[in-house]
């Protein structure tokens, strides 16, 4: 029985500490509103620079992935490790040769330099039939670009099979009038029917398809028909030249110095100077691109470093404009601790005042700028140099979480200020 009436007094205690407590957090939020309304434009202007330096950050770091989206889809129809070597013509005279001699490449070409280039992986030549485009399929035409290569060129353009196969080594040895086409082509020729086994017309030459692909360099990528080198050299050129020589690197750091030695090589063979840049072009997909990721990278630093120090700027006014407030309210201060309020409680008011501003700036500015990366992604169409701008959520929350941390930090400083307010010179003080 006694235990039953102990248990039930404790337990009183217990509702009645918690009314207090719960009475107590309302007291202190309505004062911190009331703080609010009474100065709304100097709390709207400390406001503003927090949310306005939380959505410059955002925005900034949403248009940094645009710029990063970008690159990276311009890089993406080829493999990161291919290197592309592209005949041109000499630049200055050479071994009693003169300048402005054409280099032509050929066959021979492709298989001397597989023969003395041991590093060169997934070769292929490769030739752009420009002039011929046109493809049927029954009563349906349409425009396509038409590729000539070997099965090498399903590395170095990153084409993944989806159906049948690519061009293999007996198409090419054999000239076999044969075709792999892309996923758009299929659906704009083909519909629902399988393309496979079909025989569509290039140039009026009927080619068997035996594969469909997609490719990661979008839509152009896929609105494509590869044939076998040799088929297009005996069929629409009647020569034995290709464009270009293609390969991958497997070792990357290699592939750095590569075309050095490629540029040595083939000047042996045609005859130019090593140092003549426009003898032959040589495109290193993976030097490019390290050089275009270094100013990527740049550039996000540079976006972190403006809106930090933006962010800075607005939680510096957060803490001069809590100072300011702390002074207005020596007096009330003091009459507070002259009634018993203890330094904590004066403390965590003014700290949470500090907090509630910063925080509700900053989810503003948060929304806002997502709000704005949003609309950006609807009204600027992509290209290869910005494509789908957008921040992780948990970058822009941890972004948020900080803003409200250094909020505290902010208002601790003026709010030990108002701690050690002592009540006989604030209640002197006018």
């Amino acid at each position: 029985m006694i235990l039953d009436l102990r248990c039930k007094h404790f337990k009183s205690k217990i509702v009645h500490l918690k009314s207090q407590i719960k009475m107590f957090d309302l007291d202190k939020w309505q004062e911190i509103f009331a703080a609010i309304s009474k100065n709304k434009l100097r709390t709207f202007l400390t406001g503003f620079s927090v949310a306005w330096g939380i959505f410059m950050l955002i925005v900034l770091l949403g248009s940094g992935n645009g710029l990063e989206n970008g690159v990276q889809s311009a890089f993406g129809g080829d493999a990161v490790n291919s290197m592309w070597v592209n005949a041109g013509k000499t630049s200055v005279a050479y071994d009693g040769l003169q300048a402005n001699r054409e280099i032509q490449f050929t066959n021979a070409d492709r298989e001397w330099l597989g023969a003395n280039y041991s590093d060169a992986q997934n070769l292929t030549s490769r030739l752009n039939l420009w002039d011929i485009n046109d493809v049927v399929y029954g009563t349906k035409s349409g425009n396509f670009s038409i590729r000539a290569c070997e099965k090498g060129m399903i590395a170095s353009e990153k084409i993944t099979v989806i159906k049948g196969r690519f061009i293999n080594d007996k198409d090419v040895a054999e000239g076999r009038k044969v075709c792999s086409v892309g996923k758009m082509l299929v659906n704009e020729l083909f519909n629902k029917e399988d393309p496979i086994g079909k025989y569509v017309k290039i140039s009026t030459i009927p080619f068997k398809v035996v594969g469909v692909f997609t490719d990661d360099g979008g839509e152009n990528d896929m609105r494509r028909a590869y044939i076998p080198i040799t088929t297009a050299q005996r069929t629409f050129t009647g020569t034995n030249r290709v464009a270009q020589l293609v390969f991958t690197m497997e070792d990357m750091e290699q592939s750095k110095d590569a075309a050095k030695s490629i540029r040595k090589l083939m000047a042996e063979r045609h005859n130019f100077d090593p140092k003549d840049d426009k003898a032959i072009f040589i495109w290193n997909n993976l030097v490019e691109y390290q050089k275009v990721m270094g100013v990527i990278i740049g550039i996000r630093i540079f976006v972190w470093i403006i809106g930090i120090m933006t962010l800075i700027a607005g939680i510096v006014g957060v803490s001069n404009i809590m100072m300011i407030a702390v002074k207005e309210r020596t007096k009330e201060i003091g009459i507070r601790k002259a009634l018993g309020a203890t330094p904590w409680s004066i403390v965590s008011l003014i700290v949470q005042e500090s907090v509630f501003v910063t925080a509700a700036a900053g989810f503003i500015g948060l929304i806002l700028g997502i709000a704005v990366l949003e609309s950006a992604k609807k009204f600027i169409p992509d290209s290869e140099f910005f494509q789908n701008p957008h921040v992780d959520l948990s970058v822009a929350l941890y972004a948020n979480g900080l803003l409200i941390v250094a909020g505290l930090i902010a208002g601790l400083f003026p709010a030990r200020k108002a701690a050690r307010v002592k009540p006989i010179e604030a209640l002197r003080d006018e």
